[in-house]
């Protein structure tokens, strides 16, 4: 039995998503490990998620002209290859090797969203199309949670080195089961584009990426939340697992179950805020009381009530669904505002402002660590930020941006 063009499309993008986050989130469940073994303090793990999110924006810059050439499954494809290079890399103990290694994982991940948004766009009904982006989004922490219950007790039974290249046979796998997907989801590739590759290096391509969130007025305020989101998300996701065991003492194991229930946590809140989002309408309003939620959350999480390991379960599990679920409504909504022709370019553009937060906030996170000595100040930093960009966004006119329906041409 066929499935429906939209039930293909989420199917292939779905998979890919979920197996890219695994691969990618196992990297600082393994921070720990890692960096004892380069020789470095445990929040040295910021560095490389930074030179992944650097990799992120690289492909989200100048990766459009390889995804208008190859078509979207093609492209995931290609990702993946570049996922498993990365995790090559850093099976190798830590220095410059590892780093550009970092690099490829996030050149790799970074296809995820505009190649996703390309196909989901036109395949998914209108009238559910939040709720789709949102479950393909689902994918990202279900990933996580995949790998906080699994990458412990493979490092424990095989090692680190051996458990990644376990990682790497995974996403090669994954390549070869979306194949039978290529054919009818790369219909609207450009097989006549050339010049992809001396893109990836061009500035005019970098500035032409850009200069497409003019489309819509409401495109620079969505960009700007979504960046705000991402600097508190990617040190939740680079941090959290370090914080359980140098802040409360618990095992690498026990700190990657809190971050499966973090990431499950968001799982779940992803699906039921799109299917909120659709009844409801009013996304970029949504959005901002999200923002609110969120850093409440994260204010929670390092207060003196979190004192034993099921509070700090708990407080996991409302920030995932907070702080870690907003991705899908926010997805959606650049979709839906965008120009049809346009839709992975914009998707590109804005996550590229996203991603540049998620090389500043980790960063910014292990430099505030290293001075102040405190994961707690530099959490409730990274929260404030993004409570301040929710309440901006509340209160500035959203230029039409919840305009339920409407669709340019």
């Amino acid at each position: 039995m066929r499935l429906p063009l939209w039930a293909s499309a989420l199917v292939a993008t779905l998979t890919v998503q979920t197996v890219s986050s695994f691969a990618s989130l196992a990297v600082p469940l393994l921070g720990p490990p890692l960096m004892a073994r380069a020789g470095l303090a445990p929040e040295s793990i910021g560095l490389v998620a930074a030179m992944t999110s650097a990799g992120i924006c690289w492909c989200l810059a100048s990766g459009g002209p390889m995804l208008t050439r190859y078509g979207p499954v093609r492209t995931l494809q290609i990702g993946l290859a570049c996922i498993a290079l990365g995790l090559a890399a850093l099976s190798q103990p830590l220095g410059l090797l590892g780093l550009l290694g970092a690099v490829a994982i996030g050149f790799g991940t970074g296809h995820n969203t505009p190649a996703g948004s390309q196909v989901l766009v036109r395949a998914a009904p209108p009238r559910h199309r939040t709720l789709i982006f949102s479950i393909k989004q689902a994918g990202v922490p279900f990933g996580g949670a995949l790998a906080g219950l699994a990458v412990a007790p493979l490092v424990l039974a095989q090692g680190l080195s051996a458990a990644l290249w376990t990682v790497i046979s995974v996403v090669l796998l994954t390549i070869m089961l979306v194949q039978p997907f290529r054919q009818r989801l790369d219909e609207d590739r450009d097989v006549g584009r050339r010049g992809w590759a001396p893109a990836l290096l061009s500035p005019t391509t970098v500035v032409r990426s850009v200069r497409v969130l003019r489309a819509h007025p409401s495109l620079p305020l969505l960009t700007a939340l979504g960046a705000s989101f991402s600097v508190l998300q990617s040190c939740l996701t680079a941090f959290m697992a370090t914080y359980a065991i140098t802040a409360h003492g618990v095992s690498l194991a026990e700190a990657g179950r809190i971050v499966a229930v973090m990431q499950g946590a968001s799982m779940l809140g992803r699906i039921a805020l799109g299917w909120l989002a659709d009844r409801m309408g009013r996304a970029l309003q949504h959005l901002a009381l999200q923002a609110v939620a969120s850093a409440l959350a994260v204010g929670l999480l390092v207060t003196d009530v979190v004192q034993d390991v099921w509070a700090l379960y708990a407080s996991a599990a409302l920030i995932g669904t907070t702080a870690i679920g907003w991705n899908g409504v926010h997805i959606a909504e650049l979709a839906r505002v965008a120009p049809l022709a346009l839709v992975g370019e914009i998707t590109a553009a804005a996550s590229l402002f996203g991603f540049v937060g998620s090389i500043f906030g980790p960063l910014a996170f292990t430099v505030l660590v290293s001075w102040s000595g405190s994961y707690e100040l530099s959490f409730l930093l990274m929260a404030a930020q993004l409570a301040a960009f929710g309440v901006v966004s509340a209160v500035i006119p959203s230029g039409g941006a919840d305009q339920r329906g409407r669709r340019h041409s």
